[in-house]
């Protein structure tokens, strides 16, 4: 959810004016905002895209909408790095910036390479304003699933892009973390958050609502961190975004072996197309995930398609 006015302060140049002028109930349901040198200013709201005019108006015509350049861009850095671009740098360097609210700034520009490794990205041309989303409760139907007598069982959530994966994954994160009276008791939570899309941790404090049991390992490639919590902080469930490189199922293989349960996303239309990936498709196959969800790409955020058990078979179908 955006709080308006610590949001606004984030932009520079004439785009604090521009986005400050957006109807408020309007701005509360913004997906991305992209910004780009000479093109017009776009946001995307609902799975719909709109122009955005000088007056704060959305518009369908491009010729309308309003063009930043290249100060725009560059004031709002320096605004969203409350001009310290210096103490961003690990996280310029990886294409993006967590902001006040966990809301990701995605960045691209001329990239500076050195000894084979990113350096920095300079001459930046183009930023992606992901909006961070909360949905309290979104999990409620997911969970009536992966909890059984009380206890959660490795989950895998398959999802096509922008249709909610992460702000699902976020709730269930929530919930198991603080528990549901009379329907299972809340488990410590560790989080290997890659991107910082999960807990959005804003200088090093969690700007989302991820429970009270709940521990984060922000910017840390998913597999040396779900090692990492295992041997650090004993969680009963390991939950990470969009697994998919080899050394990732190694890592849940060590997850399944300490008998610690894993809650995790991948990409993909359908079990049908996940399966055909070597690694997960065996899994899938010896039964490693209790319960799988296939997300819809309809308009609801999160809402789930199909439901599989371990053996997978089809147990609930929208």
């Amino acid at each position: 959810m955006i709080k308006k006015d610590s949001f606004l302060q984030n932009f520079g140049g004439n785009l604090q004016q521009v986005i400050g002028l957006l109807e408020e109930n309007f701005l509360k349901e913004i997906e991305e905002i992209r910004i780009r040198v000479n093109k017009p200013l776009l946001l995307f709201c609902k799975k719909k895209e709109y122009f955005i005019k000088r007056d704060g108006k959305i518009t369908q015509n491009m010729e309308q909408a309003y063009f930043p350049n290249s100060e725009d861009i560059r004031h709002t850095l320096e605004k969203a790095s409350r001009y310290s671009m210096y103490a961003f740098s690990e996280e310029i360097k990886n294409g993006f910036l967590t902001i006040e609210g966990g809301h990701r700034i995605g960045i691209v520009g001329k990239v500076v390479v050195e000894n084979g490794f990113i350096k920095t990205i300079q001459n930046i041309s183009a930023l992606n304003i992901r909006i961070s989303h909360e949905i309290k409760g979104c999990a409620d139907f997911a969970l009536q699933y992966a909890v059984q007598k009380g206890k959660f069982y490795h989950t895998l959530l398959i999802s096509p892009p922008a249709c909610g994966k992460t702000t699902l994954l976020r709730d269930m994160v929530r919930q198991l973390s603080n528990g549901k009276k009379g329907l299972f008791l809340g488990q410590t939570v560790g989080v290997v958050d890659e991107r910082g899309e999960i807990a959005g941790c804003y200088q090093g404090i969690a700007q989302n609502d991820i429970g009270i049991r709940t521990d984060v390992l922000d910017g840390c490639p998913k597999a040396e961190g779900m090692l990492m919590l295992i041997r650090s902080m004993a969680p009963r469930i390991i939950a990470v975004d969009e697994i998919g490189k080899q050394e990732d199922f190694l890592a849940i293989e060590s997850i399944v072996n300490a008998g610690i349960q894993l809650l995790c996303t991948v990409h993909g239309n359908d079990l049908k197309e996940v399966k055909k990936r070597k690694i997960l498709g065996e899994m899938l196959t010896d039964g490693v995930f209790h319960t799988i969800f296939v997300l819809s790409d309809r308009k609801k955020t999160g809402e789930i398609k199909n439901i599989y058990n371990q053996n997978l078979e089809m147990i609930y179908e929208t």
